[in-house]
């Protein structure tokens, strides 16, 4: 059964397809969760004529009850001349206390003083976060002489699933495979996951933590266009996204005048836009960073007399200023954020730092046109889970190191848990899936702490190790962040490339090889096949590599690098005999025939006689007749497949993206 099939048939009405929300919302500036709200209300079916009049309805509902500012007097005319009209509105709620009565704010329509409803308030609380929710409201208009508002709200419902049955979802997680779990959460946060790789989707993925875990610090600093912020601003009812540069104590805390509670205490995120350097010579306030500081320690703040919980995480997300290599040589990866916020101890307060600067710049070709979950209705079953705490199923498979700090273990545990809240919710990881998680959740830690030992000399004396231990084999495994192992290669490459062009080149005879297995990440670069391969296969006159999907023209090219790679590490009088054991489905048998023999005559000018023959099995590797074998996890085929037309990668691989694979070496 193919995923969309899968996800109609068990989530029928809780799913959507994710380009209608963009057929509807035009130019109007309405969130995601607003439209996919409507959507899901009348375009939950996989059927063309229920689709394309649900399209319309909404539209039109859009088109009549949707309030644009330029249109607010027109809309006001129309409640005036008809007594009452149903509008979709931005409201936010605050008590005028002189009066002893709850007045709303209208976003769009411009309305300020409305009485509301003690009811309507004590409802929906989050009426008062000062955030503004999105409503479907009917406002009345009242042509009595003796009253000083005119304008009822008659009733009010905010724009949000109502219920969801969060052991049902839990239930329905097995009826997925694992990839297609994560391509459907892709998909629900409106992204193509066949332009993603694993880590790719991991790292989307994880901006979606905070919702799903209590007090959880986040932050992703990146190049401009990557959609770091839209998650937080458009994917949850329960998030709200304020700019760096507006946030004051009162704001976020709580404003002493009215002892009015702040974002914290009525959202479930709290994510700060923007967040960098600031602009116009503006200063950080000092009192709200170590406000800020307590809270993502300890989950409360103080304010006057009183002591405030709250359960909201953080999220900070803003733009980078300097490529990656520039900043890990010449200053550090927090680099742009205000220099009020560069404290060690406010830094070690974040759970996780996602690197912004892997992710891809946000194209039309990128996003979803599948189905999804409606995104209110994920919100909600996030918001449920965040009162759960997955991190115990660690303790089963692994041993973190007792060097890692209290704080270095939470972060870790709280990424873990939320990770398998969204990808496993069953809580019915493998092994090697929980250690998959776990990698991910050290890498992002680890990211952060590297750059305190620069930023703050303090953390040098108390170093820790960043590596745990697996139960079941005793082996200790160190991760290491993707940056750190692409720039370390980056200055291999220089030094060998600096080698080979100096007249006396370093060159060390007798290498000693010895068998071993190297394990390669997603995006990973500094990586070629002279690299992996050259000094394995040198002296060898007949070489067999074995890998059934030799069949696309980027595989093709693949295989030709490699004969070129063959070449240069040869004397240019030998010959090297290249067999290529390999498969293809029987109609294509003759194009696959014909890209060989094209490929053996251009190779056999270089010193490559290549022969081909086709069998199906299924296990990859290269041997050679000097006695190494080498088995490959993905065959030759370990690099991102190249969609730009003009790309430095394609001319030198050692900028190109890995995909994650193991290789192992064996002397025979």
């Amino acid at each position: 059964m193919e995923l969309k099939e899968k996800i109609i048939k068990h989530f029928e009405g809780k799913v959507v397809r994710k380009d209608l929300t963009a057929l509807v919302k035009g130019s109007n500036p309405v969130p995601v969760y607003v439209l996919e709200y409507l959507l899901g209300q009348y375009c939950a079916i996989d059927d063309d004529h229920i689709i394309k009049a649900g399209i319309e309805k909404v539209k039109n509902v859009i088109r009549d009850n949707y309030v644009h500012r330029s249109d607010a007097e027109i809309v006001k005319a129309k409640i005036r001349d008809s007594g009452s009209h149903k509008i979709i509105d931005k409201i936010t709620v605050s008590l005028n206390d002189r009066a002893n009565v709850y007045e709303a704010e209208f976003a769009s329509l411009g309305l300020k003083g409305v009485p509301i409803a003690d009811k309507m308030v004590m409802d929906n609380q989050k009426l008062l976060s000062g955030g503004g929710v999105w409503c479907i409201l009917n406002i009345g208009y009242s042509h009595a002489d003796d009253i000083s508002m005119r304008w009822v709200i008659i009733d009010l419902k905010p724009i949000q699933v109502s219920n969801v049955d969060l052991q049902e979802y839990i239930g329905l997680r097995k009826e997925f495979t694992t990839d297609e779990w994560l391509d459907l959460l892709m998909h629900s946060i409106g992204l193509n996951p066949e332009y993603f790789n694993r880590r790719d989707k991991f790292i989307q993925l994880s901006r979606l933590i905070p919702h799903v875990e209590n007090n959880y610090n986040f932050i992703e600093l990146g190049p401009k266009g990557t959609g770091k912020s839209h998650i937080f601003s458009e994917l949850s009812p329960h998030g709200v996204l304020v700019s760096g540069g507006d946030v004051s104590k009162a704001r976020l805390f709580v404003n002493n005048t009215g002892n009015t509670i702040g974002l914290v205490g009525y959202w479930d995120v709290v994510a700060l836009d923007e967040f960098e350097q600031e602009k116009g010579g503006k200063r950080t306030d000092g009192d709200l960073v170590k406000i800020m500081q307590n809270y993502m320690a300890n989950q409360s703040f103080n304010r006057g007399k009183e002591t405030y919980q709250a359960t909201a995480s953080m999220a900070f997300v803003g733009n980078t200023k300097h490529n990656v290599p520039y900043m890990l040589k010449n200053s550090h990866l927090f680099e742009s954020i205000p220099e009020g916020y560069l404290k060690g101890a406010f830094l070690d307060r974040m759970h996780m730092y996602i690197p912004g600067w892997e992710v891809r710049i946000l194209k039309t070709s990128v996003f979803s046109s599948e189905y999804g979950f409606i995104v209110d209705y994920l919100a909600e079953l996030l918001r449920d889970m965040r009162k759960y705490d997955f991190s115990s199923i660690l303790d089963t498979y692994v041993k973190l190191d007792g060097s890692l700090t209290t704080r270095d273990k939470t972060a870790i545990r709280k990424s873990f848990s939320g990770l398998v809240k969204l990808i496993y919710p069953n809580q019915e990881p493998t092994e090697k899936e929980v250690l998959e998680l776990l990698d991910f959740s050290v890498e992002g830690r680890k990211r952060v702490k590297d750059q305190l030992y620069i930023i703050d000399e303090t953390f040098k004396s108390e170093p820790v190790e960043f590596k745990y231990t697996i139960l079941s084999n005793s082996v200790e495994v160190y991760p290491e962040t993707l940056e750190n192992l692409n720039y370390k290669a980056a200055v291999e490459v220089k030094e060998e490339t600096e080698d080979e062009d100096s007249e006396n080149p370093n060159v060390k005879p007798g290498l000693d090889l010895k068998p071993h297995q190297v394990i390669l990440k997603d995006n990973q670069t500094g990586i070629s096949y002279k690299k992996l391969f050259a000094n394995y296969l040198s002296g060898a006159k007949d070489i067999t590599i074995q890998d059934p999907y030799i069949r696309m023209y980027y595989q093709f090219k693949n295989l030709l690098e490699f004969c070129i790679m063959l070449s240069n590490n040869k004397d240019p009088e030998d010959q090297i005999n290249l067999e290529i054991v390999t498969w293809n489905h029987e109609e294509y048998l003759n194009d696959s025939k014909a890209s060989f023999d094209d490929l053996a005559q251009n190779v056999e000018s270089i010193g490559i006689h290549l022969t081909y023959r086709f069998e199906n099995h299924h296990d990859r590797f290269i041997a050679a007749d000097n006695g190494w074998k080498i088995t490959l996890g993905r065959g030759l085929d370990i690099f991102e497949k190249i969609e730009e037309r003009f790309s430095v990668a394609d001319l030198d691989q050692t900028k190109r993206k890995c995909k994650s694979c193991e290789l192992t070496y064996l002397k025979l």
